[in-house]
């Protein structure tokens, strides 16, 4: 038995008061005048005995009215049981967590588990009390917002009623160290956690996040767990899809690796696989998948249009819907701007008919600039820049350009000394030169290719599969002796050690380093075959734009480069919705982008491809996908439920409700059981009544003695 008010338990005291005024009452002599008959004697003995016994019976009935009216007011409870009428009228603070995260859109024969869910809270909102308040937690939610409890149970119950399974994913752990953070700042005596999910095994905890809640979640707090699993689901899902090819053209073939995996407990056969650019089917494959595992299907597709691509990859609906498809997009560029900085305009003769041989000129839009008009140029309106030569000025802004992620060539001129080159690569970090190797125009002792990285994007596409792979090396009678350092990636090496193209990487961008001039005293390069394939290669491979590695989440932080672009007027246009017009477009606040020129977008909560705009302008495109680990179908047990709350130190009470069990009887026995003040109440009414017929009763009596 618990006492909701166990200070008036100090009342009990009061119980004494007829007691002393008992035995106060003993002590006064009363004068009885007795007949000398012994008969009268004898009977009058006879009536005092009964007339003391019936004061006896009154001082304890006395006694028990304070008792009880004492406990009444204490507010006695009897926990586990639930007496009609006598249930708790404490005041509650409750903590609803709903799952709402896409497994538990799954359909069992009483429905989806999320409406199931939805339909219990609807049943123990219509059961609290006035008075009582009660706080609402997604799980899919990041948990950052304050939340307070509100007495505003109809406009709870409208919340309630539109949450949709959301395409974000959550741990239940973030939304428990939530709750307990709103129960303890409650001062109602019922301070209860109610958890609907299906309790995946996967998004219980994330690894390294468990925390003790032991001074929140004390001995008053009460957690009630209703589990909705419990179907065999059938699940495959596509975890991933990566776009292989590095270097994009126009009409010419891109690689995607999908991975694909069966969460389900039996085998799939005959999966299709369905790859869509542009919401156009180009490719499809069929895998079989045993129970459990994954596998990797490379799928090749020519994309025929310019600009940003929009890549998906679907299999057929199942269990769950959401993690059929996976997104990612790809820019192939239409007509690259891209301009030439040289010392002497001769010394790029040789690049420039690389770069318009072919029908090149209708891809490159090339212009042309001396390395001392550099500072007058501005270098966000090209994608890529030559520099032939090593005499540079405004140095910051080209490292500037290179990090916001332009492409950089950079080669030395007929006239250009060690140290200016050296003073060039200064200013990205980029290795040392170590001198000059052999003299212009002396071709007696020339140098040869050692080792070429085949596999380097440079490559791709140069030779055809029944080929081997081979380039004719050119003499080089000059070249500037640079070693990588383990800062790049040295994609040709000469036999003297040295690096003769090399790769790397700064901020956004990319650099590459050609160490000899593009002049025939220097080497034979212009001429042979290798030079036309290897300069264009070179511009795509350097101005190719694809997503970063960053895996976006549905519900992830995304932050979106604006630097050099005009930020007057940005947009993010998000996917088609269900209940969203199509292509919803959002406009960014010019004051939320921060010095640096990023700007933090917080609404992904959609799958798909989110477009950037500047001026009406396609600037930029990010593509937010599922998290992998919604799709597991493995449950933990009560046991299991009842170890993790072990684990953080719940110190109160943890009762598991089944669905299928009336939810609301069981959650009010368990709450208090029954409040018994209204019985002791009663009692004492009874046992006033009892003795004032006994106080009459005796009154009569010694009157008559």
């Amino acid at each position: 038995m618990t006492f909701l008010n166990p200070a008036v338990l100090f009342g009990l005291l009061a119980a004494s008061i007829p007691v002393l005024i008992h035995l106060f009452n003993l002590r006064k002599l009363n004068k009885i005048e007795f007949s000398t008959l012994a008969f009268l004697k004898e009977l009058q003995k006879n009536s005092i005995r009964k007339i003391k016994l019936k004061q006896w019976l009154l001082l304890a009935l006395r006694v028990l009215i304070i008792l009880l009216l004492v406990l009444a007011f204490a507010r006695p409870t009897l926990e586990g049981v639930a007496i009609g009428g006598t249930t708790s009228a404490a005041k509650t603070t409750g903590v609803f967590i709903l799952d709402d995260t896409f497994s538990m859109s799954v359909v069992d024969p009483d429905g989806s588990y999320i409406n199931q869910a939805k339909e219990s809270i609807e049943e123990l909102l219509r059961n609290l009390q006035e008075g009582d308040e009660v706080a609402l937690l997604l799980v899919s939610d990041k948990m950052k917002d304050e939340i307070k409890p509100s007495t505003n149970l109809t406009e709870l119950s409208k919340r309630v009623d539109e949450v949709n399974p959301s395409n974000s994913s959550g741990y239940l752990h973030d939304a428990v160290v939530k709750a307990s953070e709103i129960l303890s700042e409650s001062d109602n005596f019922n301070k209860e956690i109610y958890i609907f999910s299906d309790f995946q095994s996967s998004k219980i905890l994330k690894e390294g996040s468990l925390s003790s809640l032991s001074q929140l979640l004390d001995e008053k707090v009460k957690i009630y767990s209703f589990d909705y699993s419990g179907k065999d689901i059938y699940n495959i899902g596509i975890d991933d899809i990566k776009v292989e090819t590095q270097i994009f053209e126009k009409d010419k073939p891109v690689i995607f690796n999908v991975t694909i995996t069966n969460y389900s407990s039996g085998s799939v056969n005959n999966l299709v696989v369905s790859l869509f650019i542009n919401n156009e089917r180009i490719a499809q494959q069929s895998v079989t998948l045993e129970p459990g595992s994954s596998s990797v299907l490379t799928m090749e597709a020519i994309v025929k249009e310019a600009g940003y691509n929009d890549v998906f990859a679907e299999i057929e609906d199942d269990d769950i819907i959401q993690d059929n498809r996976r997104y990612t997009t790809l820019f192939i560029p239409d007509k690259i701007p891209m301009m030439i900085f040289y010392e002497d305009e001769a010394d790029v003769q040789f690049v420039d008919l690389a770069l318009t041989s072919s029908g090149s000129d209708e891809t490159f839009n090339i212009s042309r600039k001396t390395l001392r008009q550099l500072s007058s140029v501005n270098l966000n309106q090209y994608d890529m820049v030559f520099i032939v030569g090593s005499e540079i000025s405004e140095s910051e802004r080209l490292k500037q350009f290179v990090e916001n992620g332009g492409g950089l060539f950079l080669v030395p001129g007929s006239k250009t000394t060690s140290e200016s080159f050296q003073k060039m690569l200064n200013v990205f970090n980029l290795p040392i030169v170590k001198g000059f190797f052999g003299e212009a125009g002396k071709k007696d002792n020339p140098v040869s290719f050692d080792k070429v990285e085949y596999d380097h994007p440079l490559f791709s596409n140069l030779f055809t599969r029944e080929t081997k792979k081979n380039i004719e090396s050119p003499d080089i009678y000059r070249h500037l002796r640079i070693d990588p350092q383990g800062k790049g990636i040295n994609i040709i090496s000469l036999m003297n050690g040295s690096s003769f193209v090399s790769e790397y990487k700064i901020g956004s961008g990319k650099i590459l380093v050609l160490s000899t001039s593009p002049v025939l005293s220097w080497s034979d390069l212009p001429v042979k075959g290798i030079f036309p394939p290897l300069i264009n290669k070179s511009v795509f491979y350097l101005t190719a734009k694809k997503e970063p590695e960053v895996n976006y989440l549905a519900g992830d932080e995304v932050n979106i480069n604006l630097k050099g672009k005009s930020v007057s007027q940005v947009k993010i246009e998000r996917p088609a919705s269900q209940g969203e017009p199509d292509n919803t477009g959002e406009f960014i606040n010019p004051d939320e982008i921060n010095q640096s020129g990023f700007f933090t977008y917080l609404n992904t909560d959609l799958n798909g491809v989110f477009k950037v705009y500047s001026d009406n302008r396609l600037t930029d495109e990010f593509s937010v996908n599922h998290d992998p680990l919604e799709s597991v179908v493995k449950y933990i047990s009560n046991k299991e439920f009842e170890e993790y709350l072990s684990a953080i130190n719940f110190k109160g009470t943890h009762f598991q409700i089944n669905k299928d069990e009336n939810l609301v009887e069981m959650i009010l026995q368990a709450r208090f059981g029954s409040e018994l003040w209204k019985i002791f109440i009663l009692a004492a009414i009874i046992t006033t009544l009892i003795e004032m017929l006994v106080a009459r009763n005796v009154k009569k009596e010694m009157m008559q003695v």
